[in-house]
């Protein structure tokens, strides 16, 4: 069990868009997007009692979970605040129509700047692991992302990830059987823990169509407040 050590702050200072269809959220690291057994208020929960004290909403608010991020993982979960717009913005994930950027910290460098990975995924259930190999397999699933290196300190690495498939725990097992585990992801080969038991991926944008209004939306989240996230967002800064 991954555990994260956090504050809950207030939702509204996580709000990244919000219109009568959608509701985006900057995930904080440590926070739950769905109920599982540890009996935590899931960040949906916690959306949903947002919205019921903004609009002073009597009755029941629906709050339609669209996707997930691993617990430990930071970064732009997209809420659907009707069932109509659930529905379609599923049916855009199904057919891998919204695009997702992540960013990932890492320690070791990448042999090349930009790269696609092909990997196929083995899942454990009981360990809530995924295994890559190089080869296909029986019971494995093909998996592929592209990266590329865009910034550095002395002791890491900055890399834009774009997963082109959606499997479990993808770009933490992948970046791993690369040789560059994610920093703090003990699961995936890191040496040691960050201090809140978080892992350096950040899921930064997120591309899709509107669904009711059939316009394109760019959501951008900036990574936790924390030294080393900083140093990465001011040196990009610096580059534009």
């Amino acid at each position: 069990m991954e555990q994260i050590r956090f504050k809950q702050p207030d939702i509204g200072a996580q709000v990244l868009f919000e219109d009568n269809h959608l509701i985006a959220i900057n995930k904080l690291p440590g926070q739950i997007t769905q109920g599982d057994k540890t009996g935590d208020v899931p960040l949906g929960d916690l959306v949903k009692n947002y919205l019921k004290e903004k609009y002073q909403k009597p009755g029941n608010v629906f709050c339609g979970t669209i996707h997930r991020l691993d617990r430990p993982v930071s970064g732009v979960v997209l809420f659907a605040k009707t069932g109509k717009a659930l529905e379609r913005m599923n049916e855009q994930f199904r057919e891998r129509k919204v695009q997702k950027t992540y960013w990932a910290i890492v320690k070791n460098k990448p042999q090349k700047v930009e790269d696609i990975l092909v990997h196929y995924l083995q899942k454990n259930e009981t360990k809530n692991k995924s295994f890559a190999s190089l080869q296909p397999k029986p019971d494995a699933t093909r998996c592929e992302l592209s990266y590329k290196i865009i910034a550095a300190s002395d002791h890491y690495h900055l890399l834009e990830v774009n997963p082109l498939t959606g499997r479990h725990h993808q770009i933490r097992v992948q970046l791993s059987a690369m040789g560059c585990p994610i920093k703090g992801d003990l699961k995936y080969g890191a040496d040691r823990s960050n201090a809140d038991g978080s892992i350096s991926l950040h899921a930064h944008r997120l591309t899709f169509v509107h669904p009711v209004k059939s316009e394109p939306i760019e959501i951008n989240a900036l990574p936790p407040d924390e030294p080393l996230w900083n140093f990465f967002v001011q040196q990009l800064s610096n580059t534009k």
